[in-house]
C-alpha cells in the first residue's frame, strides 16, 4: 500500500529580514565616505580629504586660521552626494608637509600658489570655492589669476572688504605697523596659546560647551609644533598685504561677477557683520545671510550651512558645468 503523498504549497515571499549588521552598512553606505590623500604640488606634500562622485562639479574648501580641513569633517559629506568635495591642509597648518629643504616662504602668496599648483595636481579647472578667514584671501588670489575657474564663490566669515575687520585686529594692527620683537611677542602670549585657539572657536557662541573640543585641541597640538608659532607669527604679519589687496579683490568681483553666497556667523569678532554686507557694493546679487553663532559657524551650525550651500549652488547651476 502506497503511502500518499501531499504537496506543500510554498508560502509568497515576505518582506526580507534584515540583520541589524546589514541595516548599519546600509545607513553607512548611504553616506558619502571622505577619503585621506596626499600629493605633490609646488614642492610641498598636501594633505586633502576628498569625497564625491570624480565626475561631479567640484567644491573646493579652503580652511582658515588655526584649523585645517579637519574643520570640515561634518560638511564634506553633506556636500559629497551631489558634488567633488576637495578640501587641502593649508602649508603650515593640519598634516601638510614641507620639507625643510624647500625653504618655503610662509606668506599669503606662498599659500595661493601652493593650492594653484595643488589644483593642477588633480587635473581641476573648474571650481566653486567656499572660503573661510584665511582661505577668503587665498583663494580671491585664485578666483583673480583664474577668473575663469571659479564658478562661485561661498564665504564663511572669510572677509574682503576694510569695514570687515573688527576691533579683535587691534594687537595685530599695530604688530603690521611696528613689526618689532615686543609687538610679536604680544600676538604670541595672546594668540598662540591654548586659551587664545579655544577662545576663537567658543567667543559669541551661545553654549560654548557645544562645541566639540577636539576642534580647538587638535589645532593647538599642531600650532605647537616646534617652529610652527614663528611660522603664524609670520603669516600674521603679512596679512597686512590681503588688506592692501582688497581693492583688487573688490575690481575682481565688478569685472567677473562670480555668483557669492556670504554665510556669517554675526557674532565673530574678528570678521564683523558690515564685512559679508560690503559684498553688495560689488556684487548686488550676492547673498548674505547671518547665523547666530561666532568665527567658526560650521562647529555650531553645519547643517545650516550645508543646507544654504546647496540651494545657493543649485540656483547658480548654469555657471557650475
Amino acid at each position: 500500500m502506497n503511502k500518499a503523498t501531499t504537496k506543500v504549497k510554498p508560502s509568497p515571499p515576505g518582506p526580507k529580514s534584515t540583520t541589524t549588521l546589514e541595516r548599519v552598512a546600509e545607513s553607512q553606505f548611504s553616506v558619502p565616505q571622505t577619503s585621506i590623500q596626499k600629493v605633490d604640488a609646488d614642492g610641498v606634500r598636501v594633505f586633502y580629504r576628498a569625497a564625491g562622485d570624480s565626475d561631479a562639479p567640484v567644491v573646493l574648501l579652503l580652511h582658515g586660521f588655526p584649523a585645517s580641513s579637519f574643520m570640515f569633517r561634518e560638511l564634506i559629506p553633506r556636500l559629497a552626494d551631489q558634488y567633488r568635495v576637495i578640501a587641502p591642509d593649508l602649508p603650515g597648518f593640519g598634516f601638510t608637509e614641507v620639507p625643510a629643504e624647500r625653504k618655503y616662504v610662509y606668506s599669503f602668496d606662498g599659500l595661493a600658489s601652493t593650492i594653484d599648483a595643488f589644483t593642477k595636481a588633480l587635473k581641476i579647472d573648474r571650481y566653486a570655492i567656499y572660503v573661510f578667514d584665511y582661505g577668503a584671501p587665498t583663494g580671491l588670489r585664485l578666483a583673480m589669476a583664474h577668473p575663469e575657474r571659479v564658478t562661485a564663490i561661498i564665504s564663511q566669515n572669510g572677509n574682503a572688504y576694510e569695514e570687515g575687520l573688527g576691533d579683535a585686529w587691534g594687537p595685530i594692527r599695530k604688530y603690521w605697523a611696528s613689526p618689532t620683537a615686543e609687538n610679536r611677542e604680544v600676538i604670541r602670549q595672546n594668540i598662540l596659546t591654548p586659551e587664545g585657539t579655544r577662545w576663537q572657536y567658543t567667543h559669541g557662541v551661545s553654549d560654548a560647551e557645544s562645541v566639540p573640543p577636539e576642534s580647538y585641541t587638535l589645532d593647538w597640538a599642531l600650532l605647537d609644533r616646534p617652529a610652527n608659532k614663528e611660522i603664524q607669527l609670520d603669516l600674521f604679519l603679512d596679512y597686512a598685504s590681503n588688506v592692501a589687496l582688497y581693492p583688487k579683490f573688490q575690481e575682481y568681483f565688478r569685472k567677473s561677477k562670480p555668483p557669492l553666497l556670504a554665510i556669517w556667523g554675526k557674532n565673530d569678532p574678528f570678521f564683523i557683520p558690515a564685512g559679508a554686507e560690503a559684498f553688495r557694493k560689488d556684487l548686488p546679487n550676492a547673498k548674505v545671510q547671518f547665523l547666530d553663532t561666532g568665527h567658526f559657524a560650521i562647529e555650531t551650525h553645519v547643517a545650516e550651512i550645508a543646507a544654504a550651500i546647496k540651494d545657493f549652488l543649485a540656483a547658480n547651476g548654469e555657471h557650475l558645468g
